[in-house]
């Protein structure tokens, strides 16, 4: 039994704070901004090809979490405070706003941003979309493991109760029994996921631009996803009504279209598309 409760702040530069969620996520998008530029230069893709492909990235994820939080796990709330689902600020009830940061993004929204983003990117850059989107897949696992990594230190995202003596306790949330850290098995897995995905490059360096490697990336990822969840707290209290109706939650059910992406993919299905991109 771990008793968690670790500081928030990571470190402060004089009156800025830098916080260990905020931290992680800059860890993880520089580590597969790195991975990616190994592989773009590997391939021989011209640098110039490379250096916008970051930010539409950062943009494509962080709007796609955003909105795919606000959208799918508190439409109500969102709907009727729309401002806040852009800036990281909420109105109390006085109508005073305050900075709060981006308090909820949710990963299937950002994966599909990202996948939009880099539609954009390569109608811009002109590099084949499937070849692209196999790139960044390779990468994608060891920034989800950072994020969750940051979810474990804001001690939020945890598991259910044990109902023994192992787990976590997460005394920020007043908790004096032990939970399944949900974050960390999530985050063990993912980068398992990550060096997996390198080995079969390394092995398959040809499969890029087959859509193999991002079929890969979403049916590991979701498929799992779609299993630890069995030891997760739902986010919102409207799950359980769903849990109980159809015996999955929100993140469960989203998984599923994703799996089904990711077997088309490691089935190469996508790769006529990259085929009849090359023609084009």
């Amino acid at each position: 039994m771990i008793t968690w409760n670790p500081d928030l702040v990571a470190f402060s530069l004089g009156p800025i704070e830098v916080r260990w969620y905020s931290l992680m996520w800059c860890i993880g998008l520089a580590a597969a901004y790195y991975v990616v530029y190994r592989l773009y230069k590997k391939q021989g893709i011209p640098e110039e090809k490379f250096d916008p492909l970051f930010l539409y990235c950062f943009v494509g994820i962080l709007v796609g979490a955003r909105l795919g939080h606000c959208l799918l796990y508190e439409p109500e709330y969102f709907l009727a405070h729309p401002m806040e689902m852009f800036f990281p600020i909420r109105y109390d009830q006085a109508g005073d706003w305050h900075f709060t940061g981006y308090a909820g993004l949710a990963s299937h929204g950002g994966t599909a941003g990202i996948i939009l983003a880099l539609w954009l990117y390569v109608k811009r850059t002109k590099v084949n979309f499937i070849h692209v989107i196999d790139n960044i897949a390779i990468a994608t696992p060891i920034t989800a493991c950072c994020i969750r990594l940051g979810n474990l230190m804001n001690s939020e995202i945890v598991g259910k109760y044990t109902g023994s003596d192992y787990g976590f306790v997460f005394e920020r949330l007043g908790d004096t029994a032990p939970r399944h850290p949900g974050q960390l098995y999530e985050a063990i897995a993912y980068f398992v996921f990550f060096l997996v995905g390198l080995a079969l490059y390394k092995k398959w360096p040809k499969k890029i631009g087959t859509g193999f490697y991002f079929g890969f990336c979403l049916t590991s990822i979701f498929a799992f996803r779609l299993f630890v969840e069995i030891f997760k707290e739902v986010q919102e209290p409207w799950e359980l009504d769903m849990v109980a109706s159809i015996g999955l939650n929100q993140g469960q059910l989203l998984s599923i279209p994703f799996i089904i992406i990711g077997l088309v993919g490691l089935f190469g299905v996508l790769k006529r598309f990259g085929d009849a991109e090359k023609e084009a």
